[in-house]
């Protein structure tokens, strides 16, 4: 019987099928690229790293750690990091760039991937440098031409194309550029305050346990302030890195899925209720509620397998797209196979999901009574309330579930569930509220046309709630996401004041200063800070010395702030991105033999200290005592120079240290010009310009915003398909409508006017409601979360509002011609029937 009414209701139920289709396929492209990436991530994590682990630090190995690296065999390769400004003299183009040296054969996996071939050996030999390909095309490089670096003049031997460790965000700020080892002293860039990084790669021996190796060998570096990373450690960084994402993009494909969802159970309402004579029928010949019950629970669960079939299809077509949406992301090619993972939970969530949102119509079928063959009734029997809670409580376990199984945290899977039903509730509140006000306030002045159109979002059997939750959600996750990305772009946004500087000057040192300063001002411009920083580490916390706590297992000390080395400065005033937490600054109470210090509120929290506790640094070998007189909130999203410590004047002032000078400049190109200048005079400085920073953030998150944009969109086309659904649904009906209105003496061009206007409505009622609940949802994101003034992106009211809205009235319409064109005889041979 199932499938004898399947294939007389065939069209229909294809369409059932349609509504979870894109969710799934979305799902399951996200799933199986997912379990691909994190396949190729394991494969080819020594070619990302170069070597099978590395020993990395902040300054040159002391004894311990030689002795720890001779231990294990030796370094076979050693490189030296840091940021540096390089000048092109044949242009005077100037660019803040990622040195790296080398020394050895490395990498010893992967490929050093230059043009031409043969410089990735050759420029160690010819003392030249390997100059990143874009960074050559942004400033028309040629080979054989020049790069100065520091005091050396290198010749470009080669582009490099790739290389493993380079890439990612830190790549796009300071584009790398490889020298030979052998030169780093002759540039003199290494000096006080320098931010140096030396790393030590190994090749490990064939039955080397590289975990058990991290566990044992980690912890004796970790009290050097030297740190192991294993390749495999950093494939599983990698790869949570990327699985967050990937996590949250099924999210937003699961959303999708439940929209298709709460289509189907609209769509089987509407199909139960023109069922209901048959079911009656079937009871009077003897058929009992549970066969009736099943035949149709039949058709919906193999509509479900069918829909979950295609869907993993069209997820498995669209997964090899994701390797171009995201190559801008990955450091390497991905290679695709098939995710059985992924396509069996795709079956099942085609299976589930069409059952468990279908239970509810369906269960109208067992409260038929066979006397419903005499009656005329247009509802479904009422229901009893004890399954109907059964229902819903199953649903909502079932989305808790799927969400927890992707999240892998109960509490945000607990908020996950509790946001879809506050959005869902929120845009079925304000249709049903829409309805209710239209009743209330009918505008009966209106023509026919306009008053007619209003009357159908609430004649029987309306799927109006249904289609403006489709419609709305769909349209809140873009619209969100545009405002979202304003919010960002505004905490680091520059202000336009000349008093706001834009470009930093790094690693001046003392004796460059005043000629430094002097310089800037002879080109016009204003020395906004001149800030002296002294570097230092923390020696002892309380009474416990810092190695002890390294050291010491049980310890719940954020370990960050026991390696780090605190960049520090001394002044006795706060600045715009700082607040008092706790204390007076500068102090008013000190403490006989201690310096008191201003601690941010992070630094204190991770190092478990509060107002009054002592803190022993050690600055450059000199041991000085300080207690925390002063704790301060610190807005490190301000593009500002921000400190973690502050000293008091006249403690630091003869200590060694270096200089930061920031300047503002009005436009790129005097920023450049002015670059071009400092180079040329101080070689060894490094100057950032905050506009390239802004620029690479604001493209990162364009091409972030773009990729979830793309999943976004399969809510949009979903609601597309549960309101093509709704149409070809209510089709009968709107024929009987159409008949109507034309026997009443109606024309064809105004029943085409009505339903234009229907779809009209629809369009931006769901459109509209969804961007004002976006618009609420960052405005409370703006105050509460990021804490910054929120100015909405206009983009979703222009492009969003009447794109959806426009979209809505086509596919209405186009499915609407059959219903506008039908004859009275069709409806008059089916009531006959």
């Amino acid at each position: 019987m199932a499938w004898r009414d399947s294939r007389a209701s065939g069209k229909r139920l294809l369409l059932f099928m349609g509504s979870i289709i894109l969710g799934i396929a979305a799902v399951v492209s996200i799933q199986s690229f997912s379990a691909n990436l994190k396949e190729n991530i394991t494969l080819q994590s020594k070619a990302l790293m170069g070597a099978d682990f590395l020993i990395d630090s902040n300054q040159p190995a002391n004894e311990r750690v030689l002795a720890i690296m001779d231990s294990l065999g030796g370094a076979q390769a050693k490189s030296i990091n840091f940021p540096s400004m390089g000048l092109f003299p044949k242009t005077g183009d100037a660019r803040l760039i990622g040195v790296k040296s080398v020394q050895g054969a490395y990498p010893f996996y992967g490929e050093l991937e230059t043009q031409p071939l043969s410089a990735a050996t050759s420029y160690q030999e010819k003392e030249g440098a390997l100059v990143d390909a874009t960074l050559m095309l942004q400033f028309d490089a040629k080979l054989g031409d020049s790069i100065k670096i520091g005091n050396v003049l290198f010749p470009i031997v080669g582009k490099l194309i790739s290389a493993p460790g380079t890439g990612g965000v830190g790549a796009s700020i300071a584009p790398p550029v490889w020298i030979p080892e052998h030169m780093v002293d002759e540039t003199g860039l290494i000096q006080t305050g320098s931010r140096v990084g030396y790393d030590y790669y190994f090749v490990a021996k064939e039955d080397q346990d590289l975990r058990e190796l991290d566990k044992l060998v980690d912890p004796l570096l970790d009290a050097e302030n030297a740190d192991l990373d294993t390749h495999v450690s950093t494939g599983q960084r990698l790869g949570r890195s990327y699985d967050n994402f990937g996590k949250f993009l099924n999210l937003v494909a699961f959303i999708a899925l439940l929209l298709g969802c709460v289509g189907i159970a609209s769509s089987v309402h509407i199909h139960i209720k023109e069922k209901l004579r048959s079911v009656a029928v079937l009871k009077c010949i003897g058929a009992t509620r549970k066969q009736t019950f099943l035949i149709f629970l039949i058709q919906i669960a193999g509509m479900g397998f069918l829909g979950g079939l295609m869907g993993v299809l069209a997820g498995l077509a669209l997964q090899q797209t994701f390797p171009l949406l995201l190559r801008d992301f990955l450091p390497f090619d991905v290679e695709i196979s098939l995710a059985l993972g992924a396509i069996l939970i795709g079956l099942v969530l085609g299976v589930l999901m069409s059952v468990l949102f279908a239970l509810t119509p369906l269960l109208g079928t067992w409260y038929v009574s066979p006397l419903q063959v005499l009656r005329v009734e247009e509802d479904l029997p009422k229901k009893s309330r004890g399954p109907m809670i059964l229902v819903f409580t199953a649903i909502l376990i079932f989305v808790f579930a799927f969400a927890f199984w992707l999240l892998g945290d109960a509490i945000y899977a607990f908020f996950f569930v509790l946001a879809i039903l506050v959005v869902f509730a929120v845009l079925g509140g304000l249709a049903t509220f829409f309805m209710r006000l239209i009743k209330r306030f009918f505008p009966a002045s209106w023509g026919f046309t306009a008053r007619q159109s209003l009357l159908n979002l609430y004649r029987p059997n309306n799927q109006t709630t249904v289609l403006i939750l489709a419609i709305g959600v769909g349209t809140f996750l873009i619209s969100t996401l545009y405002f979202t990305k304003d919010i960002l772009l505004a905490r680091t946004s520059l202000e336009t004041s000349s008093q706001t500087p834009n470009l930093i000057l790094m690693d001046v040192q003392t004796e460059q200063r005043e000629a430094a300063v002097a310089s800037i001002s002879d080109s016009g411009r204003e020395v906004l800070n001149n800030i002296p920083i002294i570097t230092m580490r923390m020696q002892q916390i309380k009474e416990k010395a810092v190695r002890e706590i390294i050291l010491d297992t049980t310890s719940t000390m954020n370990s960050w702030v026991l390696h780090h080395e605190f960049r520090v400065t001394y002044r006795d005033s706060l600045i715009a991105s700082e607040t008092t937490k706790g204390g007076d600054w500068p102090a008013k109470i000190q403490k006989e033999g201690y310096i008191p210090i201003s601690l941010a509120q992070n630094v204190a929290d991770d190092a478990e200290v509060a107002l009054g506790d002592i803190i022993v640094f050690n600055v450059q070998g000199v041991l000085m005592k300080t207690i925390v007189a002063h704790l301060r909130e610190v807005d490190w999203a301000r593009m500002q120079i921000n400190f973690s410590i502050l000293f008091p004047s006249g403690v630091l002032e003869n200590a060694p240290q270096f200089h930061v000078l920031t300047t503002y400049t009005p436009d790129a190109i005097s920023s450049a010009k002015l670059q071009r200048q400092l180079v040329r005079l101080f070689p060894t400085v490094s100057i950032i310009d905050l506009r390239q920073v802004i620029s690479v953030i604001e493209d990162i998150l364009n091409k972030i915003s773009w990729v979830i944009n793309f999943m976004a969109f399969f809510s949009i086309l979903t609601g597309i398909i549960v309101l093509i659904g709704s149409v070809r649904t209510s089709k009968y009906q709107r024929m009987k409508e159409s008949v109507l209105l034309r026997t009443l003496g109606a024309k064809d061009r105004q029943i085409l006017k009505i339903t234009a206007l229907e779809y009209l409505y629809l369009g931006f009622l769901g459109s509209a409601m969804g961007i004002v609940l976006a618009l609420l949802g960052s405005f409370l994101l703006a105050q509460f979360v990021f804490e910054t003034p929120f100015v909405p992106s206009l983009a979703p009211f222009v492009l969003v509002l009447p794109g959806i809205t426009a979209l809505v009235l086509l596919i209405g319409l186009l499915n609407s011609r059959t219903v506008v064109q039908s004859s009275p005889l069709v409806v008059l041979r089916k009531e006959l029937s």
